[in-house]
């Protein structure tokens, strides 16, 4: 029996589901990085990049192993409020937070989050960050005020965490200006 070996474009490292193949792109998570890993894809023909991504393992363990389903989903971030941003922000509605603060703006946030997940529905994820941070969070449960980013190579969109669900919201970096030194 080899140690590593794939399976219907799925990633096996020693029996436990490690990554996936899609469109010549390995996607695997990090748990697994090894130089024996390494070196198994480096030689396979039909891999030509490997995305180390957290989150992987546990979508394949519970039972996402078509690849067209895996391709599907996005990644997501949690992003929470800074330390030092305002107290008064933490903990509110959208409306409260729009009233007081205007708009949530990036620069007050930080990611405590980014990875792979099992789903792409806001209430499962919810739970998720509540009662099982998977590896890698850094955050506390997640709270009114937090702000959900699921994406991909094309896009973004951005989800608050509001008093009864979550309400999408701009949410984008503040604009940069240049300015000209003679």
């Amino acid at each position: 029996m080899r140690n590593i070996r794939m399976e219907k474009d799925i990633i096996l490292y020693y029996g436990n589901p490690a990554g996936y193949v899609s469109s010549g792109k390995a996607v695997v998570d990090p748990l697994f990085q090894s130089e024996e890993l390494n070196a198994f894809l480096s030689r396979q023909k039909d891999i030509g990049e490997v995305k180390w991504t957290d989150g992987v393992y546990d979508r394949l363990v519970n039972g996402q192993r078509d690849t067209q389903e895996l391709t599907l989903l996005k990644s997501c971030r949690v992003w929470q409020l800074k330390p030092e941003s305002d107290i008064q922000m933490r903990f509110i509605s959208l409306e409260d937070f729009g009233k007081s603060f205007g708009e949530p703006q990036m620069s007050d946030y930080q990611t405590v989050y980014d990875g792979e997940v099992e789903t792409n529905d806001l209430e499962a994820l919810y739970t998720k960050f509540n009662t099982a941070h998977p590896p890698g969070y850094a955050g506390h449960s997640l709270s009114m005020s937090d702000v959900l980013e699921l994406y991909d190579e094309n896009s973004s969109s951005f989800f608050y965490c509001d008093r009864f669900g979550f309400q999408e919201i701009g949410f984008a970096p503040p604009a940069q200006t240049q300015t000209m030194q003679l």
